[in-house]
């Protein structure tokens, strides 16, 4: 995220006064993340995104807490990865699983199972 957007953002958490409040949780994780991004050092972090010092620690302290309790807004909901089946796919489709056989062949399985099969009836 650029810095500039960040910046903007923390701002409309600021009051008059030009202190930070209610902070959301999201906003807290980008600025975490930002600040691992960013080259330089803490104090051109937080000169750069307008902030004191101050604010700065008290905004990594809760966006560490918040990831180590496991709150991570930007993964979401939990998402099902539907992997195709390798089986019966194409000649020249990855495969899963190359063996080298006496140096020379290369076997290759597409499952596990095959794999075993294969070795048990070579042993």
């Amino acid at each position: 995220m650029d810095n500039s957007i960040l910046k903007k953002r923390l701002n409309t958490f600021k009051t008059e006064g030009g202190r930070l409040k209610r902070v959301s949780d999201d906003l807290l994780i980008d600025f975490l993340r930002a600040y691992e991004q960013w080259p330089g050092s803490a104090a051109e972090f937080f000169r750069d995104v307008s902030i004191s010092k101050q604010q700065f620690a008290v905004l990594m302290k809760k966006a560490k807490r918040l990831c180590r309790e496991g709150h991570h807004p930007e993964s979401g909901e939990f998402k099902e990865i539907k992997v195709e089946a390798l089986i019966g796919g194409p000649v020249g489709s990855p495969c899963g699983i190359e063996l080298a056989w006496d140096g020379a062949k290369v076997i290759r399985f597409r499952e596990v199972d095959q794999l075993v099969d294969f070795l048990k009836k070579v042993a």
